[in-house]
């Protein structure tokens, strides 16, 4: 993966591709990176990401999400690709929080252009807008200052001071400075639901919600409440996105794929419903894919 630096600790940015559809595409044409956050961030964050292209054409990227609230700072210059800047055609900058994405997420590259994310861990994202449940940004992108105490124009301010350095390391700073600044306080909840879906994540034996919530010592329907405050989504809906993201990658990376194989230790009950499952999520089955 072009870009990614070797992490600073053994917690630090993950490596994989998981999610990204035809990611060896979006790497040949844009520069994507990770970055660990500062060490008070970590219980709350997987990672920033960072990407930067200047395209001669249009290209479409395309992402099965992870169950991960993201702020997202983006810059888009109104201009024509490799042009220089001139006065009055500055790049449009803007923040947003986007909720856990349902479905496939699909957005048109062009021009020249930024992103600097904020993935937060599966659970965390609460300690840093407490009055409000994660379910309630599920499917949805928010403007910064409906989700955290911030006039317009303070949001305005700190999407500029993220996304007008060149230098990584200035834009992770600036990342810290506003993450930090919204004074995220400790939360055993969010401390437990993050814990639960780490779980899923890591267990693929984790099949079955009820078997789950028994293990974990819950009512099934407390651990749904619990999801739903604090992750976005239901325990359900998080064993079947970990899958799909396993069998996208297995995909993309391996020749003569045993989807059979696959799908017995995936949990499935059959190659057909895996099958369907990927193409539901995806858009097309999982024999269009291949190594590069």
């Amino acid at each position: 993966m072009p870009d990614v630096p070797a992490p600073s600790d053994p917690e630090g940015p993950r490596r994989d591709t998981r999610g990204i559809v035809d990611a060896p595409g979006l790497f040949s044409k844009v520069r994507f990176r990770r970055h660990a956050p500062a060490e008070a961030l970590r219980p709350y964050l997987e990672h920033y990401w960072l990407i930067d292209w200047d395209l001669p054409e249009p290209y479409a990227t395309h992402v099965v999400p992870h169950p991960s609230v993201n702020v997202v700072f983006q810059s888009y210059a109104p201009h024509a690709p490799h042009a220089p800047l001139t006065p009055g055609t500055g790049p449009h900058r803007f923040g947003e929080v986007a909720g856990i994405g349902l479905g496939l997420f699909s957005r048109k590259l062009a021009g020249r252009g930024r992103v600097c994310g904020v993935q937060f861990r599966p659970g965390a994202f609460r300690p840093f807008a407490p009055d409000r449940p994660v379910s309630d940004l599920t499917g949805h992108r928010l403007p910064l200052h409906q989700v955290f105490p911030r006039t317009p124009d303070e949001a305005a301010n700190a999407a500029a001071a993220v996304l007008a350095p060149d230098d990584d390391h200035a834009r992770v700073a600036a990342l810290d400075a506003f993450l930090l600044g919204l004074g995220p306080a400790p939360d055993p909840q969010s401390d437990l639901a993050a814990g639960l879906v780490d779980r899923i994540r890591n267990d693929r034996s984790i099949r079955r919600v009820d078997a789950f919530a028994r293990a974990e010592g819950m009512s099934v329907r407390a651990l749904q409440r619990l999801f739903s405050a604090y992750v976005g989504v239901g325990p359900k809906w998080i064993i079947l996105r970990y899958r799909i993201h396993e069998a996208l990658e297995r995909a993309e990376s391996e020749r003569d794929v045993d989807w059979a194989e696959l799908a017995a230790a995936l949990g499935y009950a059959d190659q057909a419903h895996l099958v369907r499952d990927f193409t539901a999520t995806v858009g097309v089955p999982p024999t269009a894919y291949g190594p590069h």
